[in-house]
């Protein structure tokens, strides 16, 4: 049964049939075979519903909508003035402030996408004119912009979270470190790139330019504050805190800014609502293809094949990165949380590891893959946004994955890196 679930996936994924296609017919394939017919399918019709159900998805569209609107207003610009203004004028500043926009951007969005889109649309370009390669400069922003994945919000850890059971706010809080880390070894990176290659530097900003800019940012800026801080305070729980954003992004691109009018309301729904629909109808039937799995025991015979159940915390999260990692570069990451989640739980559960430290090196690995060739998905945004070609685009990613790839290294050897907030808000 594995096989032919498995070769259905892959044949129309070859075909060209868009993921939720082969997940939805090989779930249905595995449940004629299992129950020897269709006589009991609303059965899985009922899986693929209670998959949308938690009220902790709301967060998901919420989120999105939020991003939407930032990104079509003044925030990210206004966040990425504010890091130029400190930091452009050192050796590699430019750089260093590109990821560290990501940084900040995630910090509000939650989506890696999003963030390409607003960050290295504005600062693509003055990159280029400083004198640093597309390649390296494409590399950057893809990579960076990966930091979004761990920076809550995070709608990867919601996916995770939802269908592992893991609280969403220690995520949440447990993701802070690994980012902050990632974005200080991307500096080093960048400023030793721009020493080699004897990049030119920006002009400094007086302290009035810098008091302007962080002035300018600090609306925006209060994203993060109602994130991290409303969910640490208690004040909210993160689909209260994803609602909040909501509210809080209308206002400031509508009522503060003015950078809105009533008429872009309709473009930002109709975005919000086809992203939001393929992110569900792929939680559906996800949550469909993993309850057929579960229930023939497909999870633990692999597991033992393998000899994952035999390695001990330690091999069984390496197993993890890899799989996770080798997976994204060539499906959806949400997919790649939906189907691979449940095949590790019973190892998982068996080695006694924290849940949470495992959705962060899951997390980590999606957003490694995502911007791995052949096709992780940041890839194809920046082909799209930036109009270069796939090998100008992907040539200079390997510096950064490896860079990654340790980062994932560190976190299995010192938890207490991802851990350590974690246990401070919450233990």
């Amino acid at each position: 049964m594995t096989t032919i679930m498995v070769g259905t996936m892959i044949g129309l994924l070859l075909l060209g049939f868009p993921m939720m296609i082969p997940l939805i017919t090989a779930a249905v394939i595995g449940f004629y075979i299992m129950f020897n017919g269709f006589g009991q399918m609303d059965t899985l019709i009922q899986q693929m519903m209670a998959g949308i159900r938690p009220a902790s998805l709301i967060a998901v569209p919420m989120f999105i909508l939020a991003a939407d609107i930032m990104t079509r207003g003044q925030s990210a610009n206004r966040l990425i003035a504010m890091v130029m203004s400190f930091i452009g004028h050192v050796k590699g500043g430019l750089a260093v402030s590109t990821a560290a926009s990501c940084t900040l951007f995630g910090a509000v969005s939650g989506s890696t996408q999003a963030t390409v889109v607003a960050v290295g649309s504005p600062l693509r370009p003055k990159m280029l004119k400083a004198g640093y390669s597309d390649p390296f400069t494409l590399a950057l922003i893809i990579n960076a912009s990966d930091i979004a994945f761990l920076i809550p919000p995070s709608i990867g850890m919601i996916i995770y979270g939802v269908i592992s059971g893991t609280s969403i706010g220690e995520l949440f809080i447990a993701g802070i470190g690994p980012g902050l880390m990632i974005l200080l070894m991307f500096s080093a990176y960048c400023v030793v790139y721009a020493i080699v290659k004897d990049v030119p530097t920006e002009p400094k900003s007086t302290w009035k330019e810098r008091a302007k800019a962080v002035q300018q940012a600090l609306w925006p800026l209060g994203f993060p504050v109602i994130i991290v801080g409303g969910i640490y305070g208690g004040i909210f729980s993160p689909t209260e805190a994803a609602a909040a954003c909501v509210l809080y992004a209308v206002l400031l691109e509508f009522v503060v800014f003015r950078s809105l009018q009533m008429n872009d309301i309709y473009a930002i729904a109709k975005s919000t609502g086809l992203i939001t629909a393929v992110v569900f109808i792929l939680v559906a039937a996800g949550n469909g293809f993993s309850w057929i799995i579960s229930f023939a025991q497909i999870p633990q015979a692999i597991l033992e094949a393998v000899g994952v159940n035999d390695a001990g915390p330690t091999g069984v999260l390496i197993a993890i990165c890899i799989s996770f990692f080798v997976a994204c570069m060539f499906v959806d990451p949400i997919v790649v949380i939906l189907v691979l989640t449940p095949i590790f739980a019973p190892a998982i559960a068996a080695t006694g590891l924290d849940p949470v430290l495992v959705g962060i090196l899951i997390t980590l690995q999606v957003a490694i893959g995502s911007a791995t060739p052949p096709f992780g998905c940041d890839i194809f945004t920046a082909i799209a946004i930036f109009k270069r070609p796939y090998f100008e685009v992907i040539k200079g990613t390997p510096p950064f994955i490896f860079i990654l790839i340790f980062a994932a290294a560190l976190l299995i050897m010192f938890p207490q890196i991802a851990l350590f907030l974690r246990d401070v808000a919450f233990r």
